[in-house]
């Protein structure tokens, strides 16, 4: 997919502009559990249309746009396809890294909201990137393309669609969840809309625990060291930052039975580069424990996908980690909530370059073990203190024709200070590193360091904070 979808940017407005409870929280009723009409009304041949429609107008929109010659494809290409070897393509980095992901979400969305269930909509997923990459494209179908689109678009793909319907079950909305479900996953407002009742109904939720945050501000830079000429750095830039947690551990009844009962949903627009970045993580298999009476978590194999653009670099990820997310009471009024994950996925790391034609075109894409440790300490209601540390290790196996390797470390801190109701202010930090290391390049570390004040609109009133007895 060569076009980079501006919609991404909308939807994190609309679902952070949804704060989730208001203060202090009120119960809510329980909603029904419709998964068994979703069941019976389910179709498998729908999103298969669906797909296929939807490949052939991207194939028509991208040949009008970008011309020749990528596009054109007909008999002879998917015939020549389907007898190639697959090959690690050279696309822009956002066309990869982002627009593929995105577009395999809806496929994802496509399956989803015709009644699939996660694993079903998942081999969509991985069929429909698959079909681009033999008939949509005339050029030779590309391994990294069929894992960001076919693994990583089935992530991204699951948390849109469980924000999307998520929107939708909270009946004081009006139109406007209706909207903020077509913005949020485009697939499930076109099933609603074209098939009346058979796929009205909303994908139950089971009433999770979920935090909400939307922060609006102006960060600087520290420090900032492109590591090459040519690489233009906007010190102060406008942010617009929305996060969720869904599904908080220690909710008594609730059970993750279902790829994505909990996930992490952040992404970050920029006025310096449209996006700083897009990151999902989602327990695909895992089970709740009790670890005293003061600890609760859920431990199990989780999926994620991460883009990161800090200006100076731009990196991607798509990945399987084993991890637990939980719960620490350390008094009644303080909280530890938090997620510690590792494992291993397939990611691609580049300089940011001057705008030329070929920018972006320089990356490296390889094997990466990886890991994630994300804390908050909440003090009641009044404030918190975030502390988040990712590190992607990419690796010469895998699609490492120069050599080489590179580390990429990402840190960030923020402190939250309630000011009334759901009103906060935040500062924050966030610094990135990225060392690397080619035959043909030599050594070269590229960072950048930030400082930023943001007002922050919550969605609960104790951070995210699961009260339990």
């Amino acid at each position: 997919m060569k076009t980079f979808p501006i919609i991404v940017l909308l939807f994190s407005m609309a679902a952070g502009a949804r704060a989730a409870e208001s203060d202090p929280p009120e119960p809510r009723p329980v909603k029904p559990d419709f998964s068994a009409d979703i069941e019976a009304r389910k179709s498998y041949a729908i999103p298969a249309a669906e797909i296929v429609v939807f490949d052939v107008l991207l194939n028509q929109f991208d040949r009008q746009y970008f011309g020749c010659c990528d596009f054109d494809s007909n008999v002879h290409t998917i015939r020549r396809n389907l007898r190639s070897s697959w090959v690690v393509d050279r696309d822009p980095f956002t066309v990869n890294q982002l627009g593929h992901p995105y577009q395999g979400s809806m496929y994802h969305g496509f399956a989803r909201a015709s009644g699939l269930n996660y694993w079903e909509a998942s081999a969509y997923t991985f069929l429909g990137s698959a079909f681009w990459e033999i008939a949509g494209e005339s050029t030779t179908p590309s391994r990294n393309d069929q894992i960001n689109t076919g693994i990583g678009g089935a992530f991204l793909g699951e948390a849109l669609f469980r924000m999307a319907n998520l929107a939708l079950e909270h009946e004081p909305w009006g139109w406007g969840r209706e909207v903020a479900a077509a913005v949020l996953s485009p697939p499930v407002a076109i099933n609603r809309a074209a098939f009346g009742d058979r796929f009205r109904t909303v994908f139950p939720s089971r009433d999770p625990v979920y935090f909400t945050r939307l922060q609006l501000g102006f960060s600087g830079s520290d420090e900032a060291q492109g590591g090459r000429s040519g690489v233009h750095i906007e010190k102060n830039e406008a942010l617009a930052d929305f996060y969720m947690d869904y599904g908080l551990p220690g909710k008594k009844g609730y059970e993750y039975t279902r790829p994505f009962d909990y996930f992490n949903f952040q992404a970050t627009a920029s006025s310096a580069n449209g996006f700083e970045n897009a990151m999902t993580r989602g327990l695909l298999i895992g089970k709740a424990y009790d670890a005293g009476r003061d600890y609760r978590g859920v431990l199990g194999l989780y999926g994620s996908y991460d883009y990161i653009a800090p200006q100076t670099f731009r990196m991607g990820s798509t990945a399987v980690s084993l991890g637990t997310t939980g719960q620490w009471r350390i008094t009644d009024r303080w909280q530890l909530i938090g997620t510690v994950m590792a494992g291993i996925g397939y990611a691609a790391a580049s300089t940011t370059l001057s705008n030329r034609d070929d920018e972006g075109r320089d990356y490296h894409y390889g094997v990466a073990p990886q890991a994630l440790a994300s804390l908050r300490l909440a003090y009641g209601s009044r404030c918190a203190i975030d502390v988040t540390a990712r590190e992607y290790y990419v690796s010469r196996l895998g699609a490492a024709d120069r050599g080489g390797h590179e580390n990429v470390a990402r840190f960030d801190a923020a402190f939250t200070w309630r000011i009334h109701k759901r009103h906060g202010i935040t500062i924050k930090y966030l610094g990135n590193r990225r060392d690397l290391s080619y035959p043909d390049a030599g050594d070269l570390t590229q960072r950048r360091q930030t400082i930023g004040i943001f007002y922050t609109l919550l969605g609960h009133d104790r951070f995210g904070a699961v009260e339990w007895d």
